[in-house]
């Protein structure tokens, strides 16, 4: 499907969920609406997810080779950091784990999350950054969900590989639904169901972090030790250290401070 086409698709969805929407003609049936904007939901989430460019299928084939045996791990910071590693190896020098984070604003309580970035440069040295994230499919699970609910999270991957304007029609489309959910079992939507706490979980501030090889095979669940080095915010200053004369090497990391709120900001999709 073409980007204009899978654009209007997307639009009609996004004046479905607009709660100032609604219809001027009374024999207008409010549950044909209701039908029609669980179906349109549901094909351009489809369209979203299947579609997928050649960088995407490339990095999505590295992880599931890589992930083949650890897909029922826990998905732990060390299971994560050890999957960089092993990108890193296959020539994804661009790679890292994001940890973000965000205070406690209005209707938004403070929170965490960790993903995996990616960053591909072309020939012409353009950057192409994609989100990776082992977890994904489990973030927008819902107790008691209804069936128009659970049939958009059954279209989820598990694994999410695309870029941050894939994702934020994702968090929309799922989001809005999952309100309808919760209304329509007599429930109230939690603050971390809302679109804003979703979102602050890619596209918050974040501290990246490249660990350098483990000093041994990280197991399912199992803490292990790194080493790595640190750098500054501003990328200029490499400083690495390493513990002497003990069994095992303690961890450091690569720590990066970036700024994504402006683009978090600029991205924001009304579903509430």
């Amino acid at each position: 499907m073409g980007s204009l086409e899978e654009e209007k698709l997307f639009q009609m969805v996004h004046d479905f969920i607009e709660p100032e929407s609604t219809s001027e003609n009374p024999s207008y049936s409010s549950q044909n609406l209701s039908l029609n904007n669980h179906h349109a939901k549901q094909y351009i989430l489809q369209e979203i997810v299947a579609s997928r460019t050649a960088a995407e299928e490339g990095l999505l084939g590295c992880v599931l080779k890589h992930m083949r045996h650890k897909i029922e791990a826990e998905k732990t910071t060390s299971l994560k950091k050890w999957l960089v590693i092993r990108l890193r190896k296959d020539g994804y020098h661009g790679v890292c784990l994001c940890q973000t984070s965000w205070p406690t604003t209005l209707g938004c309580p403070a929170g965490d999350y960790e993903y995996i970035e990616v960053v591909i440069k072309d020939k012409k040295c353009s950057s192409l950054r994609l989100i990776l994230d082992i977890d994904f499919k489990s973030q927008f699970e819902l107790a008691r969900p209804t069936s128009s609910y659970k049939e958009l999270t059954d279209t989820l991957p598990a694994i999410f590989v695309g870029d941050a304007q894939k994702l934020n029609k994702i968090i929309s489309i799922l989001c809005s639904e999952a309100k309808n959910s919760l209304k329509e079992r007599g429930l109230h939507v939690p603050p971390w169901r809302t679109i804003t706490y979703m979102q602050s979980k890619w596209f918050s501030n974040c501290q990246r972090i490249i660990p350098l090889n483990p000093s041994r095979e990280v197991g399912l669940g199992n803490k292990e030790a790194m080493v790595g080095e640190h750098i500054s915010s501003n990328f200029d200053t490499l400083t690495a250290s390493a513990s002497n004369g003990k069994k095992e090497n303690k961890a450091e990391n690569f720590v990066a401070r970036s700024g994504l709120s402006s683009q978090f900001a600029a991205m924001s999709t009304k579903c509430f």
